[in-house]
């Protein structure tokens, strides 16, 4: 059982949509990660996904709207609904999932992590 410093962690890495396992807990994964640009349209067929803005300005868009997320704003997203999250300047997020999601889901592209990093 050790305290975790998120501001410390952040401090770790620098490189964007590669999430960084920072804890576990009853199976889900508490990441990190830094995102910038446009990221890939996906869905996770089988897991809700939770966006915690630590820093800046998330947009993530769905087919009908786009909802903006800005510091200490979260968003659940429903398992299957197909999103996309853009960030036009660096955005600092805390994301809780299954071990197993992949933060691609079922989409393979070049920001596809097969296996995330502890930190």
């Amino acid at each position: 059982m050790n305290k975790i410093n998120i501001k410390e962690k952040f401090g770790l890495f620098s490189d964007h949509w590669s999430p960084k396992i920072v804890g576990e807990l009853n199976g889900q994964a508490v990441k990190l990660a830094k995102v910038q640009g446009e990221f890939v349209w996906h869905n996770h067929e089988n897991e809700d996904e939770l966006f915690y803005i630590i820093r800046g300005t998330l947009k993530i868009e769905f087919e009908d709207k786009t909802i903006e997320l800005n510091e200490g704003e979260m968003l659940i997203v429903p398992k299957g609904v197909e999103h996309r999250p853009i960030a036009e300047e660096e955005v600092w997020l805390l994301l809780f999932e299954p071990m197993s999601t992949k933060h691609t889901g079922a989409v393979e592209s070049e920001l596809t992590v097969e296996n995330y990093e502890y930190i």
